[in-house]
């Protein structure tokens, strides 16, 4: 009896040898697991999203808009107005103003509509008249019939060159966009194209070009509809008339070229004339 009880007992020690054995392998393949790569600290970021109850807990700010003696107060929430660059420069100097507790930007030279329709842009992400679709509006029941005061282009060109001031991009390619988008008539057009060329940046040839273009190649209605408000137009303006001018010359010049290399069946460039006789 007492051998079998020896084997068993060595039998049992091998099978301990061989469990620490394996567990002993098992710690160096988890060592080997838990070494540092070098990308322990490497996460991915994830950006934080504000959301438009963020916007609504942040202060409320006075928007004093137009003259001391005419003056409208609007109200908007900070954090949505720092959206421009503008505004947050202006929420910068009041911050850094010693003893001030002043919640109130002035903004005495800026049309009223203008401004409301800028706040409700950062509000809704759009502005009445709303889009509708692609290619048309919303009926804008306070627009006249016919329009010739310019009554909507001079609303979205009023928001066009707030947004540009403001730093919105995205605002002024939508009132860029709305303009287009206006139907209007001779004399309507020629009130936008006044406010243009006395508001719009000069080198601001995405609003200025369009204007230009527009009467350079509707001289018919120039001649029939507004030819008193043209006229006044270019001595108020010479950067219109000689802009419109270029433009008919240019297109002049092309045809032009175009008859000269269909009558010849080459399309050869602009050929001057050659004077006959001898100068004395």
């Amino acid at each position: 009896m007492a051998e079998p009880e020896a084997i068993i007992e060595e039998l049992n020690a091998d099978e301990e040898m061989a469990e620490a054995g394996e567990g002993i392998e098992a710690t160096e393949a988890a060592g080997e697991d838990n070494e540092p790569t070098g990308l322990e600290d490497i996460e991915p970021e994830i950006p934080e999203r504000t959301t438009f109850l963020d916007f609504l807990r942040s202060p409320i700010i006075n928007l004093q808009v137009g003259s001391s003696t005419s003056s409208t107060t609007l109200h908007a929430h900070q954090a949505l107005l720092s959206q421009s660059p503008f505004f947050a420069g202006e929420f910068d100097r009041l911050s850094s103003a010693p003893s001030s507790n002043s919640k109130t930007i002035a903004l005495p030279t800026d049309d009223l509509q203008a401004v409301a329709s800028v706040l409700e842009y950062l509000y809704k992400s759009d502005y009445f008249p709303t889009l509708d679709g692609q290619t048309s509006m919303q009926y804008d029941p306070t627009v006249p019939q016919p329009d010739n005061e310019g009554v909507a282009l001079l609303r979205h060109a009023r928001v066009y060159t707030l947004a540009q001031r403001f730093g919105l991009p995205e605002l002024s390619a939508l009132a860029h966009k709305k303009i287009h988008l206006t139907q209007s008539t001779a004399k309507g057009e020629i009130a936008y194209a006044r406010f243009v060329y006395r508001e719009a940046s000069p080198d601001d040839e995405a609003i200025r070009k369009p204007v230009a273009a527009f009467w350079a190649t509707r001289s018919h209605v120039l001649r029939h509809e507004a030819e008193q408000e043209f006229k006044r137009m270019c001595l108020e303006f010479p950067q219109f008339g000689f802009d419109v001018l270029s433009l008919v010359l240019d297109a002049q010049e092309k045809r032009s070229q175009r008859q000269e290399g269909q009558s010849s069946g080459t399309a050869s460039g602009r050929k001057r004339q050659r004077v006959s006789g001898v100068i004395a």
